[in-house]
């Protein structure tokens, strides 16, 4: 279990680069899509860590089947990463809130070394 916040980078099935942000009690609260190369991938570990204290780059979300999650895009407004799913729109928009509080300061793990 992941006692601290921490953002991991790991390779998927698809050979593509990927991170998650995991919050202090070991949930995944934020994945990325895939990046061709590492680089790219740890570019968008900062801009997360650069968008997340921004309300406005949130994007509150309810899927099909009535769970809620949330996106956040960069300036640009390509999205950098997207949330889990949450039964509640309050366990949605607490996940946010983690996002905000602990992205900037979070530690990077890469698993693909």
């Amino acid at each position: 279990m992941v006692k601290n916040p921490k953002f991991q980078i790991y390779t998927g099935s698809n050979d593509k680069f990927y991170f998650r942000l995991n919050a202090r009690n070991g949930e995944q609260i934020l994945s990325s899509q895939g990046y061709a190369s590492k680089a790219s991938c740890q570019n968008g570990i900062e801009s997360v860590k650069k968008n997340a204290a921004d309300d406005g780059r949130f994007t509150k979300e309810t899927a099909k089947d009535g769970r809620y999650y949330f996106t956040l895009t960069a300036a640009n407004s390509q999205v950098i990463g997207h949330s889990q799913m949450y039964k509640t729109a309050s366990g949605r928009d607490n996940g946010i809130t983690a996002v905000q509080r602990i992205a900037a300061d979070a530690p990077v793990e890469d698993t693909t070394i």
